[in-house]
């Protein structure tokens, strides 16, 4: 099941909080403070080393000055509530010709890394994803175990069908209301507005909804110049096109696309990000933790 995390990413991000903006903004004054092993929020000390500490938190230049072996402390707000939603209709199979991976693998690794940080962290995780008539719920919680249960959902998903109706997921929306932080993956392609719609009823004002819009770089270049059919994943509608005439056209359509997303996204105060599954993971991971953080800051 670890074979979803990459160990580059890891290695990049693994330190960086996963925090809601809603918290760090301060709507969550009353929640207690509390001492948790982890990576932290904020930085309250430093204690000797403990046989079963994690070696990735033993600070390696106060150990070159002191030759003593200590780990990070951190104060940070009690748990909070991180939901993953994941789009597993067939449009999420998409790869370029020469793609390493679908945009639905990638998603999987996506997944397995943030909600790696979000349970080292001591947050709470959950899981809902549907497509094909298929639809996965992990209710939230915490530990280790339970995001290995979280993996196995991952593992068994599979790209198919459409994504359903909101209507159809309107009781499984419904827990995805504590305060924190949902985080909404797909290509926003062919379930665009019924995304768009979950959001809207998902989103409070003691939550933060994050958007991650999978594209690969066959969709965002349109490389094509010669004759080439087009297979439409979801309704298997095919269509032939000479690729140089209709380019133009295409790179118009997704342009007028993507400023409808942002505007329909924005309205909500639903932040999109945008991932090229072609480009190395852990860069455009690394990017958008530091612009989560710093907008948390």
């Amino acid at each position: 099941m670890e074979r979803f995390l990459e160990p580059r990413t890891l290695a990049r991000v693994k330190d960086l909080p996963l925090i809601a903006r809603t918290v760090a903004e301060g709507f969550l004054h009353g929640i207690q403070s509390s001492h948790q092993r982890g990576i932290g929020v904020e930085f309250s000390q430093y204690r000797a080393y403990e046989p079963g500490d994690e070696p990735a938190r033993i600070d390696w230049k106060l150990f070159a000055r002191s030759d003593r072996y200590f780990v990070r402390e951190a104060e940070r707000e009690s748990e909070i509530a991180v939901w993953f939603v994941l789009d597993c209709s067939r449009s999420m199979s998409m790869k370029s010709a020469d793609g390493a991976w679908s945009k639905f693998e990638y998603a999987k690794h996506l997944l397995a890394t943030l909600s790696y940080i979000a349970q080292r962290q001591g947050d709470m995780v959950g899981l809902l994803a549907a497509g094909g008539g298929q639809q996965a719920f992990l209710p939230l919680a915490s530990g280790e175990r339970h995001w290995h249960r979280l993996l196995r959902q991952l593992a068994r998903l599979e790209a198919k069908g459409q994504f359903p109706d909101p209507t159809t997921l309107k009781s499984a929306l419904r827990p995805l209301h504590p305060p924190g932080l949902v985080v909404m993956v797909s290509d926003f392609f062919e379930a665009a507005e019924e995304l768009t719609e979950c959001a809207r009823q998902a989103s409070t004002p003691r939550n933060e909804i994050t958007a991650i819009q999978l594209l690969c770089r066959d969709e965002r270049e349109f490389p094509w110049r010669g004759p080439v059919r087009f297979e439409d994943l979801e309704s298997n509608e095919t269509v032939l096109v000479s690729g140089r005439d209709a380019r133009a056209t295409y790179l118009d359509q997704l342009h007028a696309h993507q400023q409808r997303l942002n505007q329909s996204l924005g309205r909500h105060a639903i932040t999109l990000e945008t991932f090229d599954v072609d480009q190395p993971m852990d860069e455009a991971m690394y990017h958008f933790m530091l612009r989560r953080q710093n907008k948390a800051g």
